[in-house]
């Protein structure tokens, strides 16, 4: 039995260390904060038990006292428990507790750091929290505490008179208490102070005022718990070093329709450049029932003279079956390889295989034409069970023997729809990315055209002219198809096209 206490940082997945990456890996049970980015959970192994504790001001799903011995009764079944906690478990977040239940329980128990938001929050706002400039140290306190109790815990008049840079957590409730006791203890009215809402995350907002107006600008904007309060001097620098919010695509909603397998690599580019991505895989892969076709060709293959990969699960479903028939890479002997696009060029490289042939632009018409000029006579070609036929066709017609074995299908999948049909209609939906031309299909039969008709402020983009082009034959212009047909390039223009267009909202 052991239980690891781990700091999950302030919202930001990047942002958990790598030992506590480590320990979700290997944990029987997880119990989970509200604050625990929920994809951290995809770090656990999937039969690994997960509990959710979250606490929300005025939705508790567990008191603290029942956490407490939840942690201790996993523990004594003889179980890894992670707790996994927002920011970091000793900086407010009553890990202490816990850790004391467990000491007097008898059980073992580990601390794992984690960023707190009270200098993440900051940081990703461009606020440091010291500077030889403006202050040279820091104070960190808690604002849930009511300001005007009796025996209070904190003394006001010492912050106030502080030069120390002032960070305040859980405490907009009590915001306008608070800044009357900072102005009543004597600090000045026009002194800088900020507010960061949800911290490090696609949600992040931000401002500045004096603290006199801090609560009327928080009413004004909206702002609400999760947020840091800062106040000092060192908050008159956040407009020049407001990196995070000044990310191309920082404040925008964009949905990536590519299947499960590859979306969470186009979500991490996206979400790289700022964006809130919502993952709505509108096709889900799944290998094929029959494999004998693919069986007797893997068989065969020194039949070939050419192998052409289209895409990568057709390397990581051809390679899977060749596992399974005990073949390996000396199978490839002789053979010279295609692969279309440099994603399916470094599958074929993960084989350890070097390409005969990648193809500078990543169309049918445009690979036939470079096979041709090799003199291609027969090749194996691996794919999905459903695509355009243009490939095979123009070799055949120049006179090369094509096989074609279907090795994975793409069957529509609705995950994620209704998150995208909320943002839709809430006007928070500001660019959907096709990733093929079945991806544009089964997206507008889950959701309906004349939905996205509505919206017409909401960008359509195509990964490359074939995709625009069923983009076209659903009623749809595309605002954007970049001039190189893969991911990164679809994410340049993504940015590009937004470049200039003003805040987002």
């Amino acid at each position: 039995m052991y239980v690891y206490l781990i700091g999950a940082g302030p919202g930001d997945p990047g942002l958990l260390t790598c030992k506590g990456r480590d320990i979700l890996a290997k944990a029987d049970v997880i119990v989970h904060d509200y604050l625990a980015a929920s994809s951290l959970l995809a770090y656990a192994r999937p039969e690994a038990e997960r509990i959710y504790v979250g606490k929300i001001a005025g939705n508790h799903a567990m008191r603290q006292e029942d956490i407490n011995k939840l942690l201790v009764r996993k523990a004594r079944e003889g179980k890894v428990v992670a707790r996994l906690k927002g920011g970091d478990p000793y900086i407010f977040g009553r890990g202490g507790e816990e850790a004391l239940e467990l000491y007097e329980a008898g059980v073992p128990f580990e601390v794992v750091p984690g960023v707190s938001s009270s200098i993440a929050a900051p940081a990703y706002a461009g606020i440091p929290l010291t500077h030889r400039a403006f202050s040279s140290s820091l104070t960190i306190v808690t604002g849930h505490e009511e300001p005007g109790k009796v025996n209070s815990a904190l003394d006001w008049k010492a912050l106030a008179r502080s030069s120390s840079t002032l960070v305040i957590l859980m405490g907009m409730k009590n915001l306008p208490q608070i800044v009357a006791s900072l102005l009543d203890a004597g600090m000045p009215g026009d002194t800088p102070s900020a507010l960061v809402y949800r911290g490090t995350t696609t949600k992040q907002r931000s401002l500045t005022a004096p603290l006199a107006d801090l609560p009327a600008a928080a009413e004004r904007e909206g702002f609400a718990n999760p947020s840091v309060i800062v106040v000092g001097d060192v908050v008159s620098v956040r407009d020049k070093l407001n990196w995070f919010e000044k990310k191309p695509l920082f404040g925008r909603t964009i949905v990536v329709t590519r299947a499960r397998e590859q979306a969470s690599a186009s979500a991490a580019l996206f979400e790289e450049m700022g964006a809130e991505v919502l993952q709505f895989p509108t096709i889900a892969i799944s290998p094929m029932k029959d494999w004998a076709a693919v069986d007797d060709a893997i068989r065969r293959l020194q039949e070939y003279e050419w192998l052409i990969f289209t895409s990568v699960n057709g390397v990581r479903f051809f390679r899977g079956r060749m596992q399974a028939l005990g073949r390996d890479a000396r199978a490839f002997a002789g053979l010279r390889i295609a692969a279309i696009g440099p994603a399916t060029a470094d599958a074929v490289r993960g084989m350890g295989i070097e390409p005969d042939f990648v193809p500078d632009t990543y169309v049918a018409e445009s690979v036939a034409e470079g096979l041709m000029t090799r003199g291609i006579r027969s090749a194996l070609l691996p794919r999905a069970r459903e695509a355009r036929e243009v490939l095979p066709e123009r070799l055949r017609a120049f006179g090369a023997k094509v096989d074609v074995v279907p090795v994975y299908e793409a069957v529509p999948s609705a995950e994620g729809r209704e998150a995208v049909l909320e943002a839709l209609e809430n006007g928070r939906l500001d660019c959907v990315t096709f990733g093929s031309s079945s991806t544009v299909r089964n997206f507008f039969a889950a959701i309906p055209p004349e939905k996205v008709r509505l919206h017409p402020e909401v960008k359509l983009a195509a990964i490359g002219p074939v995709t625009a082009q069923t983009l076209r034959k659903e009623g749809f212009d595309p605002d954007i198809v970049p001039g190189e047909f893969t991911v990164p390039a679809l994410v340049d223009a993504v940015c590009s096209a937004f470049a200039g267009n003003g805040d987002a909202q």
